[in-house]
């Protein structure tokens, strides 16, 4: 199988997906009620899209494309409250976080879909243990090299979408002692981790003619990288982000990327290199172990500073093209959370540290994705 063209997208365009925890209202267990979900969630007329995941207590919601942070929020706010109401008559609840705190994988059921049983032969146990909660945020580049260029300029700020978004702390009633607990999960699949050192759609082309050839795989969706190319959509999607506990930082999330790829496609601040990945998998640990407390190494000068005191000059270097693509609002929130808020994975220690029940920690989670 061919590699499919890469089509037009409006450059800096957006598309976002949070998969969501749905949880009983006794317990706050994760609870199989993804069919009823998407049953009543199909009598509300909404942008994007409603679908199913691979363990029957998890959705995945998506935004159709948008050009604006303020716009991701505004449809993300319309379906959330789709999502809140439609839970309410089946008495359950929606959940952001990158992992359920104290959910038993062999209890989970793989949701009765094709792809997802042919999955689940595959890869036998790992599949439950998929019962983990990402976000993923596309963004649209004008031609097939661009989007290389970008993937490979962002993957160096793959450490900042770690800490910023982590909320996966817990895992099976214990503290993992990581901000994102979530990757971990991820790694143990053989098609993750970072996508190969390409810069022109031809070379790309080549090595998945390659990959396809060995048997080994079938299409782009076979590829569980950090960041990979989505040439039917014209987008890079940007994968190791932890599902959120607010849709407000979900949005947020979504405008840093477009100010991001804004500068590396307006400003070419540096050339993408191999070498870059030298570093890339010390500061992914970083970043998954200790947040924002992580250390940053900067993969061209190899100076080592903190993970905040890189996302916060990152900041600082990309507000006027925020500015340009009305992301200033995404910018200030995401800054207050570097300091001295702190991420999500900290508001949940907090949270446990003070109820000592985690199923506490969960409804109150449940609130603050209903916006209270």
């Amino acid at each position: 199988m061919s590699l499919e063209p890469f089509q037009q997208s409006a450059a800096l365009s957006l598309g976002v997906e949070l998969e969501l925890q749905l949880v009983n209202t006794h317990d706050y267990d994760l609870a199989p009620y993804a069919q009823d979900m998407l049953r009543l969630m199909a009598k509300s007329p909404l942008p994007g899209s409603v679908v199913p995941e691979m363990t029957s207590a998890m959705i995945e919601v998506s935004t159709g494309v948008c050009h604006s942070h303020s716009e991701v929020l505004g449809q993300l706010s319309q379906i959330r409250d789709a999502l809140v109401r439609c839970a309410d008559k089946l008495n359950i609840a929606v959940v952001g976080g990158g992992t359920h705190p104290f959910q038993q994988w062999h209890e989970r059921r793989i949701y009765d879909k094709p792809r997802f049983r042919e999955l689940s032969e595959l890869y036998g146990y790992l599949s439950k243990q998929f019962t983990i909660f990402g976000q993923h945020v596309h963004v649209g580049c004008p031609d097939a090299d661009t989007a290389l260029l970008t993937l490979h300029r962002m993957s160096r700020y793959i450490p900042h979408f770690i800490a910023l978004s982590a909320s996966s702390p817990y895992v099976q009633g214990h503290d993992t002692a990581f901000d994102s607990a979530r990757l971990n999960s991820v790694f143990a699949f053989p098609l993750s981790g970072r996508a190969p050192f390409a810069l022109t759609w031809d070379a790309f082309s080549t090595y998945f003619d390659k990959m396809t050839r060995t048997g080994v795989v079938r299409s782009m969706k076979d590829f569980y990288w950090d960041i990979r190319p989505k040439p039917e959509f014209g987008t890079i999607e940007i994968r190791v982000f932890d599902t959120p506990l607010t849709i407000e930082r979900a949005a947020a999330l979504s405008g840093y990327v477009q100010s991001l790829a804004a500068w590396f496609m307006q400003d070419q601040p540096f050339m993408p290199s191999e070498d870059d990945y030298l570093v890339y998998t010390y500061n992914r640990f970083q970043a998954c172990r200790f947040g924002l407390e992580a250390v940053y190494v900067d993969p061209a000068s190899g100076e080592h500073m903190t993970l905040r005191e890189h996302i916060l000059m990152t900041l600082r270097a990309v507000e006027p093209h925020a500015r340009r693509v009305d992301a200033s609002a995404a910018l200030h929130l995401l800054r207050g959370s570097v300091d001295p808020s702190g991420n999500d994975a900290r508001w949940l220690r907090e949270r446990q540290s003070h109820e000592r029940l985690l199923a506490e920690v969960v409804r109150q989670a449940a609130q603050r994705f209903r916006g209270r």
